[in-house]
């Protein structure tokens, strides 16, 4: 059994959802080295979050950034706003969707359907760079 820990910076992104899983392989390439195992991400962050979902008609992330906008209205009565009327939305949308996601490895490759990819998804208007955590356990190649 190997292990292998990296955290990666995302830049800054909009609110809304991002496909990421081309930057994630780019910046883990020791992914290819596992014959199988898993991957873990987490996000360090309870403003953002990470999942899995469509990987090719951007217009799902679009839809998907509206329908949270409707589960999770920003313009309601909430307590907690001392980092600004976008904050306590963030933080429930981002508990909707979670924090980490775990996919296995096969062959050196993340074993994904044909139309999945990972989405990292800013809840605020400007919730600045992001870090995930990814930690790879398996048997080497």
């Amino acid at each position: 059994m190997s292990w292998f820990q990296k955290t990666i910076t995302l830049p800054s992104k909009n609110r809304g959802c991002h496909l990421i899983t081309p930057l994630l392989l780019k910046e883990v390439s020791e992914i290819t080295k596992y014959r199988i195992g898993c991957a873990h991400f987490f996000i360090k962050h309870s403003s953002a979050s990470i999942t899995i979902n469509e990987n090719y008609d951007t217009d799902v992330r679009k839809d998907m950034e509206d329908i949270l906008n409707r589960i999770v209205p920003e313009k309601a009565s909430y307590r907690h706003t001392m980092e600004g009327p976008d904050d306590m939305p963030a933080h429930a949308k981002a508990s909707l969707f979670g924090n980490s996601l775990t996919i296995p490895i096969t062959d050196g490759s993340l074993n994904l359907g044909t139309w999945q990819g990972i989405w990292f998804c800013e809840h605020r208007d400007s919730g600045g760079p992001r870090s995930i955590v990814v930690t790879l356990n398996g048997e080497l190649k």
